[in-house]
């Protein structure tokens, strides 16, 4: 039966939140910290005892357990001030001191015993006529099903290979730490049933449904997915793919691969949005997130600005939110890379503090691993540590296009442009519209000029200037590249926006500003930036 206090239902078989009708968007922490209090509201709760039962017995420092008492009281419309349902007993632990109600029967503050007939259903009502309960509540976080995909082939045989493909885009979407996903069993449930999307994503409690079709014509199939929010009806993406029955298990892998790599940004798209138009007052750390996740992609210094706060309130809410550390680094790291730094050691510092949190709340994000490594690359000049982190995220998801590209620079700066230029086409292939798209065409034009490929690294340089036209990685790229190959016109004038954007560069400057590895890689760049104009 779920608690009820103040304005507040503590559901804990949903585990959901609601406050005067409202759901509360928590971390899972807080949730459990919050329903611990609840249930042993007849005693003091001591540090020891959250340790066990929220933390499972790690140890976490007192600032870590500070705050998540303070997200609780806030979830519930309490503060440090008032204490009028969470107290401090000071050098004892915490106690929930609010009325509770378990259903409809009185529990009372101080343990009062349930009055006897409580049943939870009103008085005068029977149990028939009770309405149908609506299905699971929407988790706190991304949720999706993949229903069985319908064989059109004609071929009862196909079966196989359509659901083949669903179970692995299933197994591949849970890799996704911050996607919730129903399991096969669950989605299977459907098979050849007609249903509307709409009750399906009431019935699981999801908000997405990836729906699609196999259909085989003499040696060929092609298959096409849907991607729906089952909360409006509303088609957010849809696609097709094709290929060859000769090798099906191939075929399988490929098109899984090519479907979670498309739908996992528009996932995050959708997600996006959503949180933009929540209003203020009910954002929760992962709407936060969210908001400056979207200021992160866009790239430009205005958009980074904004961005780093949104994923400080971020980790203040939840101090082990691995992914917003990871965000809030590499905003640090952008920063730097665009010659934006005005306290140059201080911000290196704490992009490696933030990268380090990363890594320690989340060895087994693949988001915050992937963001962490890369800036930690950067700041500190550790290429095998940070390709080591990214190459565990690669692990941990396959289908993650920006551990791909991110991994190439990585591997571009280390010298090895050719596994650097496959890691750039592999993360375009998986996000063919991915937000971050000029990072990997900066990044394939980096690994273009140190194999002394300087048409290109141009052609590649053009490409990103195009999405984002204050990329100094890219127009220096441009610069050292006419130049090496002898324009020498075209050299200067890029060399004026490069001096327009960043006058402190220097040559002397370049071990500084990226991290290469290899001698003369580091030789080439600035050879090719001193004959486009670049002051010593």
């Amino acid at each position: 039966m779920p608690f009820r206090f103040g304005e507040c239902v503590l559901d804990q078989e949903r585990r959901e939140l609601t406050l005067r009708g409202q759901v509360v968007g928590v971390g899972p922490q807080v949730f459990d910290l919050l329903l611990h209090l609840v249930r042993n509201h007849d005693r003091v709760v001591s540090k020891d005892d959250l340790l066990e039962a929220v933390w499972n017995g790690r140890i976490v420092s007192e600032s870590t357990i500070t705050s998540h008492i303070n997200a609780v009281r806030k979830a519930i419309g309490d503060s440090g001030g008032e204490q009028r349902l969470v107290r401090t007993v000071p050098r004892k632990g915490f106690r929930f001191v609010g009325a509770i109600d378990v259903g409809a029967a009185e529990v009372g503050a101080i343990g009062e015993t349930p009055q006897p007939g409580g049943s939870g259903i009103a008085s005068g009502a029977s149990s028939e006529g009770r309405e149908t309960p609506p299905g699971p509540a929407l988790p706190g976080k991304p949720s999706i099903t993949v229903l069985p995909f319908q064989n059109l082939s004609g071929d009862p045989e196909q079966d196989y290979f359509a659901d083949g493909v669903v179970e692995d885009i299933i197994a591949a979407l849970s890799r996704i730490r911050w996607l919730f996903v129903i399991a096969r069993n669950s989605s299977f449930a459907y098979k050849g049933r007609a249903v509307d999307v709409t009750d399906i994503g009431r019935e699981l409690g999801v908000r997405y449904v990836l729906e699609g079709s196999v259909r085989k014509a003499g040696i060929r199939v092609r298959i096409t997915g849907q991607l729906i929010d089952a909360t409006s009806g509303m088609h957010l993406w849809a696609e097709r793919f094709e290929g060859m029955l000769d090798d099906l298990f191939e075929l399988q892998d490929r098109i899984a691969e090519s479907v979670v790599g498309a739908i996992a940004p528009q996932l995050e798209r959708a997600e996006i949005e959503r949180a933009k138009r929540k209003p203020t007052e009910s954002l929760d750390a992962y709407d936060y997130y969210l908001r400056g996740m979207a200021k992160l992609h866009s790239g430009t210094r205005e958009a980074i600005d904004a961005a780093l706060p949104l994923f400080h309130t971020a980790t203040g809410l939840d101090p082990e939110f691995a992914s917003a550390y990871g965000g809030a680094a590499w905003c640090h790291l952008w920063r730097k890379v665009n010659g934006w730094m005005t306290d140059r050691p201080r911000e290196i510092a704490e992009g490696v503090r933030l990268a380090r949190l990363a890594v320690e709340f989340g060895r087994d994000d693949a988001v915050a691993l992937t963001r962490a490594g890369h800036a930690l690359g950067h700041f500190v000049g550790d290429l095998d540590g940070g390709i080591a982190l990214i190459d565990r995220a690669v692990l941990l998801n396959p289908n993650f296009a920006p551990a791909w590209f991110l991994g190439g620079y990585l591997r571009a700066f280390r010298g090895e442009t050719e596994s650097a230029s496959a890691h750039f086409a592999h993360a375009a292939r998986l996000s063919p519209l991915d937000p971050e798209m000029f990072r990997t065409q900066t990044g394939t034009a980096l690994a273009h000029f140190f194999a002394g490929r300087y048409d290109c690294a141009v052609a590649w340089a053009d490409k990103a200037l195009g999405n984002l036209p204050s990329l100094l990685v890219a127009i220096a790229l441009t610069a050292a590249s006419h130049a090496l190959a002898g324009r020498t016109e075209d050299a200067r004038q890029t060399m004026q926006q490069l001096r327009a954007l960043d006058p402190s560069l220097r040559v002397s400057t370049l071990r500084e500003w990226l991290p290469i590895h290899r001698p003369e890689d580091l030789t080439r760049f600035a050879e090719g930036l001193r004959l486009a104009g670049l002051p010593e």
